[in-house]
């Protein structure tokens, strides 16, 4: 990914962006077209791995196995107006925050350990106080919805975080595009002014 240095991310960071916007694009490279799954991720620090599964009828997998691949996480992300700034001698622009993480994936088959992953994906994003959890039921059940999927990890070789939040112009500007993006109302405008914001010191 093109990162210019006012654009780096510090892995920290990086790693809270994944954790915050698991959805992600898994993308690979077949045997004649790239190819790519929307689906999400769960990272493990301490593994440096990301866990996930594909639907069995995904053929991406097979061609995937044991491969390099890269995994693109979307932050919040909005148009920037020129008509913004103090003059108009100026471009409009898009501001956003993502990742890219590269590794190899692999297959998982160890059943405890599909399990595991499988439970914390679904703890992580049911509600506080929902029903819902896989560990009250039938196994036989749990054992059905297992046989159609293909869960794999990724082995961490690299991330890279790009913050792009008009770092590359002025405290004045910065200040006029936040009070702008404030007033939108919007769900992406208003999370990347509280983003430049807190880089505005």
């Amino acid at each position: 990914m093109y990162i210019p240095k006012h654009f780096q991310m510090e892995q920290s960071a990086a790693l809270e962006v994944i954790e915050n916007n698991g959805f992600a694009l898994l993308v690979s490279m077949g045997e004649r077209e790239v190819c790519a799954t929307h689906l999400p991720l769960q990272i493990n620090r301490e593994e440096e791995a990301l866990y996930g599964h594909f639907a069995l009828p995904n053929d991406q997998w097979k061609e995937a196995e044991g491969k390099q691949v890269m995994a693109v996480f979307q932050g919040p992300h909005c148009y920037i107006s020129s008509d913004w700034y103090e003059t108009n001698r100026a471009v409009p622009t898009w501001n956003y925050v993502a990742v890219h993480v590269y590794g190899r994936l692999e297959i998982v088959e160890d059943e405890k350990q599909i399990l595991a992953s499988l439970h914390d994906l679904v703890t992580t994003y049911e509600a506080p106080g929902s029903g819902y959890d896989l560990n009250e039921l039938d196994p036989a059940f749990v054992k059905g919805m297992r046989k159609g999927i293909v869960p794999f990890r990724i082995l961490i070789d690299r991330i890279e975080g790009k913050a792009k939040l008009s770092q590359n112009h002025s405290k004045d500007r910065r200040e006029r595009v936040v009070r702008k993006l404030e007033q939108s109302g919007r769900e992406n405008e208003l999370a990347i002014a509280d983003l430049m914001k807190k880089r505005l010191d």
